[in-house]
């Protein structure tokens, strides 16, 4: 389970960015955090494995408190935490398989890392990411030829490959489009079910967050507005939320395409497959 309890950040500029805001997200549950732009989401986000320091407030995982740990140990705290990105942050001259791989930097040594060296175990775990998303044709592409839903997945792969206790997602659809964002946050909740996992998905696109989300949380200027289930998104939650407009095409049912092939059938098959040898190691 994560607890925040009275997490609270103040930038140097005065701007309070989060007021003192308590959460708990049990084991297992999927999560959306929704707001208009400056509501605190990915504060929020970057505050639980403090890529954005706290003011003030703690933040539990499970017994662990993060708020407090030195270098050492939050480095170690933060393999139980994988992130996805919104611009992705894959290493663009590298391979596909080289930036899931990185997702153990964690756990092995500086040198096996910087010699690509890595146990067979890693690569045998990396291959089967891929093959679950539907890249394992193309292990040997570089980040910087692949499109970006493409990107996404391996972000995913690389959030996974840490064998994570919880994800944090931070606007994983801001760059797709409609269709290619769906088959992402799809591909997002059922890995989550998967492997039991917890996930706080920060996304601007409310029909989305209602799709796929078990619970919604609301922010409005660094403070909890909302928390419910996605029913509760009434026309008067929403203007609580985000202001006055018509709310009605929002929140309004919409039907999934559950027919559409997902990118990685459509990006064509049997791309050369990397040397698993090579990538554990072995001479």
């Amino acid at each position: 389970m994560l607890r925040l309890q009275n997490l609270k950040k103040q930038y140097k500029t005065g701007d309070l960015a989060l007021k003192g805001v308590d959460l708990e997200v049990p084991d297992g549950q999927i999560m959306a955090l929704i707001g208009p732009s400056g509501a605190g989401k990915s504060t929020l986000i970057r505050c639980i494995n403090r890529l954005v320091e706290p003011t003030g407030g703690k933040v539990f995982l499970n017994e662990l408190e993060l708020s407090n740990l030195g270098a050492g140990a939050l480095r170690r705290a933060r393999r139980r935490m994988g992130m996805i990105f919104q611009e992705y942050a894959l290493v663009e001259r590298l391979s596909v398989m080289e930036n899931v791989l990185s997702g153990r930097l964690g756990y092995v040594g500086f040198w096996r890392s910087y010699l690509r060296k890595y146990p067979q175990s890693d690569v045998d775990e990396a291959f089967r990411l891929l093959g679950r998303v539907g890249l394992d044709h193309m292990v040997d592409k570089r980040a910087d030829e692949l499109s970006g839903g493409q990107r996404q997945r391996v972000g995913i792969c690389r959030a996974l490959a840490q064998d994570p206790e919880l994800l944090l997602v931070d606007e994983p659809t801001a760059s797709l489009d409609p269709k290619t964002s769906r088959q992402i946050m799809r591909l997002i909740c059922e890995l989550c079910k998967e492997r039991k996992l917890s996930a706080i998905i920060n996304i601007h696109d409310v029909m989305l967050a209602q799709m796929f989300a078990e619970r919604i949380v609301g922010l409005k200027l660094g403070e909890i507005v909302y928390d419910g289930p996605p029913d509760g998104l009434t026309s008067d939650v929403l203007t609580e939320i985000y202001g006055e407009e018509d709310w009605e095409a929002t929140i309004r049912k919409v039907d999934e395409d559950e027919n559409g092939e997902s990118e990685g059938e459509a990006d064509g098959h049997l791309a050369p497959i990397l040397d698993r040898d090579r990538m554990a190691g072995a001479t």
